[in-house]
């Protein structure tokens, strides 16, 4: 060989080199190896054997210069014996002119092409053989040269060096990769605590877990289905669904169910051959793969969180998937379970509320109207008995107007029961009405009402909103008279587009509000706020109480947290 065809091909080495270190995709890299080994070389095929972990056999066998069809007709590839073995054996390189006379030759299959000349190469990586090159049938010469060899081994020493700088780039690409992806299923996990703590609405909850878990697993839909007596619905979905909401399936006989009687999670790679109810009684269709995770709280199975076709081609889910999966089913559980909880807390509460209401008006007809009705009839039985006309008939006169006061009485417990007269009239009228009454009774009120429309008939507040309100002003009225002894009171309405105000003042003496709530009708008057989703302030001390609510003028999906006891400041 001239000097000039060695300095050329020492220039292609050089260039070869560069680019190969400079490629950072371990196929990329693999590939160009063959190429350039072949046109450095002269080589009519070329082969890279990549050693298994135990370095005692090939894992991988790359070819160039065989086509698909001859490798078909050749059938398994070489897994490193007979001279590809000796290379794994002693990696040190290897020429020969004619690679069947070597003692270690198994020879080659029927349709194998025939191959004389070999040139063999350790890849060797930081000092350990990492694979083998392999070049066979020299061109235009019965054998290969030692320039060959030296140019191949220069070759070995590049592939070597980009093979590992491609391989810490896919690590760390991949680290990276896995970092990003921590990071978003914390900050969805995050994203979904301040939902469940924040946002008593279940379905709202459910949608968020589904819509997040459906972007991190890179999930075609997913489900949440949710146990009810012996089957799981639907309660929740995202992705290609067709009207998912709803559909039952039963925990018997169901790859689901299986799944949450047994509280491990499945991967399913064939939905049509695996899943025992198909996929499309749940409302997803052309399902190829799922992954299905058991919502458990406190080691009990309260439903599951179902993904289906992972990506575009709708591969199998990897175990990563499976455990952010997993993340996941367990915030569902935990927002099902504290839902459950809140909704059971504040059935409680309305109970207890609505039993302390009944109370209440059990004392007022006990402590004043029977006991009224009571004396009035010792008063007619002792004129009976007296049988003084005169005496009977002024005693008759003071029953009929102790009845008639009684009657008012009791028309107005009946109006407190069920106020008509928001109904017939409206909130400000009703309202009225009510000031009014407690005016007759000597109570100084002044009053401030800002509210759309002429008489407040334009406000269109929802109805219960308008019972809330005036409860509101019932309860604020009645306590300023019986327990706080006040001589007046200023009630103001401030009614908007948004939201609702409702504010009364007294001059009473106070009383402490954490220690009087079921006999003032606090808890109430707290639970009517907190199911309108306002929010309700009391200050009660020496100069006089301040009750403060805020309420939605409309229906508001969010709820506002029940106020507790240290609240109502005193």
């Amino acid at each position: 060989m001239s000097i000039a065809d060695n300095e050329s091909k020492l220039r292609r080495l050089l260039d070869v080199g560069r680019a190969l270190v400079g490629e950072l995709d371990p196929e990329a890299v693999l590939g160009r190896i063959l190429e350039e080994a072949c046109a450095i070389t002269g080589a009519r095929y070329a082969a890279l054997g990549v050693l298994d972990e135990d370095r005692r056999g090939l894992e991988r066998f790359l070819t160039k210069g065989i086509d698909p069809q001859t490798h078909r007709a050749i059938g398994e590839l070489p897994k490193g014996r007979g001279v590809l073995g000796v290379l794994i054996e002693d990696p040190r390189p290897l020429r020969l002119p004619d690679v069947g006379e070597h003692p270690q030759s198994y020879g080659f299959p029927a349709s194998h092409p025939p191959m004389h000349s070999f040139l063999g190469l350790p890849i060797m990586i930081r000092g350990s053989a990492w694979g083998n090159l392999y070049l066979t049938e020299k061109r235009g010469a019965d054998e290969f040269t030692e320039e060959d060899e030296e140019a191949a081994l220069l070759l070995a020493q590049w592939a070597g060096t980009a093979i590992e700088n491609a391989r810490l780039h896919e690590r760390s690409e991949r680290r990276r990769g896995e970092a990003e992806r921590a990071v978003r299923s914390l900050e969805a996990a995050r994203d979904i605590a301040d939902a469940v703590g924040g946002i008593p609405e279940l379905d709202r909850v459910l949608e968020l877990i589904v819509k997040r878990g459906r972007a991190l697993v890179d999930a075609r839909s997913v489900l949440i289905m949710l146990r009810d007596g012996d089957q799981l619905e639907v309660a929740a979905s995202a992705g290609h669904t067709t009207e998912a909401r709803g559909r039952r399936v039963p925990l018997a006989g169901s790859t689901s169910g299986q799944v949450l009687e047994g509280g491990r999670p499945e991967r399913v790679p064939d939905v049509a051959s695996h899943l025992r109810i198909a996929a499309r009684e749940l409302g997803v269709t052309h399902a190829r793969t799922a992954l299905l995770v058991p919502m458990l709280h406190h080691g009990i199975g309260i439903g599951v969180l179902a993904a289906f076709d992972r990506g575009e081609d709708g591969d199998e889910f990897t175990a990563a998937d499976e455990q952010l999966l997993r993340t996941f089913a367990a915030s569902a559980a935990n927002a099902v379970a504290l839902n459950r909880s809140v909704a059971a807390d504040r059935l409680r509460s309305a109970i207890v509320a609505a039993e302390a209401e009944r109370a209440r008006w059990a004392r007022e007809l006990h402590d004043e109207t029977l006991q009224a009705l009571g004396a009035l009839r010792v008063s007619l039985a002792s004129a009976l008995r007296r049988g003084n006309a005169a005496a009977t008939e002024g005693v008759m006169r003071e029953a009929i107007d102790e009845i008639e006061h009684e009657i008012e009485n009791l028309r107005a417990i009946i109006a407190d029961l069920r106020p008509s007269l928001l109904d017939d009239l409206g909130l400000l009228p009703a309202i009225e009405a009510l000031v009014d009454r407690r005016r007759r009774g000597g109570l100084e009120v002044t009053t401030r009402f800002a509210l759309p429309g002429r008489d407040g008939r334009d406000a269109a507040l929802p109805p219960e909103l308008e019972t809330t309100i005036y409860r509101i002003v019932q309860e604020a009225l009645t306590n300023a008279v019986k327990h706080a002894r006040a001589s007046t009171v200023e009630v103001a309405l401030d009614v908007s587009d948004e939201e609702v105000i409702v504010e009364i003042r007294d001059d009473g003496q106070g009383f402490d509000p954490s220690a009087h709530t079921e006999g003032f009708g606090l808890a109430g008057l707290t639970e009517r706020v907190y199911l309108a989703g306002g929010t309700l302030e009391l200050r009660s001390g020496g100069q006089g109480t301040v009750v403060y609510a805020r309420l939605p003028a409309r229906p508001a999906d969010a709820r506002a947290p029940r106020p507790a006891a240290g609240k109502l400041a005193s």
